[in-house]
């Protein structure tokens, strides 16, 4: 027997009516956003970055490849890891077949870790992926946008990350089982893992300037998340106690 509210097609219509009232009201005021984050200043790139792309070294500049805009997608990837994060891995699944559509609107999307590129070409690889990855390792890329962060700053407890400082540092006495967690999916303790972080940014090259114009971290890249887009419109919604997702290739029914 349902354990939900039921009732008779015409009742569920008078709902679904109400609701998309509401769902209207939210696309405007999403459309509302949009065009505020397109009105933001955009922040001058003076200084020199260099990437390892499949092609050879690159800057930032060439990673636009012609076009006037780029979308960076900050992929968890550190030089220790043995393999991807999964939670950027599943928003990669998601994000893998857009670039071809992108890249034929005058948009170039990249994905950007700091691991080396023979660790991101065989990670690739292996998740059948298309969408160019380069490694920033040796650049201060990663650090200045903020999904990066040096030894000191974990153990001050004030890493800088979605606009405001945060201690990603466990729990006392729960050091073990996130040390174990991360172990078993990334190859390496806790602090290692989370000295990376997800995140997007965007940039515009005008006249051959570089500008930086708008990053998102956290939940503000949940919209980049397909899967969940999906999920939000099940009947029972996320329904999830933790995580529960895994790379691709990893569950028993593919």
């Amino acid at each position: 027997m349902a354990t939900h509210q039921t009732g008779t097609r015409e009742e569920w219509l008078a709902a679904r009516l109400e609701l998309l009232e509401a769902e209207k009201a939210l696309t405007r005021r999403s459309d509302e956003l949009a065009r505020r984050r397109q009105e933001l200043p955009w922040v001058r790139i003076d200084k020199e970055y260099r990437f390892e792309t499949d092609e050879g070294p690159a800057s930032l500049a060439g990673l636009f490849r012609g076009r006037s805009q780029l979308l960076i997608y900050h992929f968890m990837f550190g030089p220790e890891y043995t393999a991807g994060c999964p939670n950027c891995s599943a928003i990669a699944d998601g994000f893998d077949g857009s670039v071809v559509h992108l890249a034929n609107h005058d948009v170039t999307l990249y994905a950007v870790s700091r691991a080396p590129l023979t660790k991101l070409q065989a990670y690739k690889q292996r998740m059948g992926w298309s969408f160019p990855w380069v490694s920033s390792l040796g650049s201060d890329f990663n650090y200045d946008f903020h999904v990066s962060h040096t030894r000191e700053e974990w153990q001050s407890g004030a890493v800088e990350y979605n606009f405001r400082e945060r201690d990603f540092r466990p729990l006392e006495g729960s050091e073990s089982s996130w040390n174990a967690w991360s172990e078993s999916t990334v190859g390496t303790d806790w602090e290692t893992y989370r000295r990376e972080g997800p995140g997007m940014s965007a940039f515009v090259l005008e006249e051959g300037v570089v500008y930086h114009t708008y990053s998102a971290y956290e939940r503000g890249i949940d919209v980049l998340w397909g899967m969940y887009q999906w999920l939000d419109r099940a009947p029972r919604g996320r329904n999830e106690t933790g995580v529960w997702w895994r790379r691709h290739d990893e569950y028993d029914i593919q």
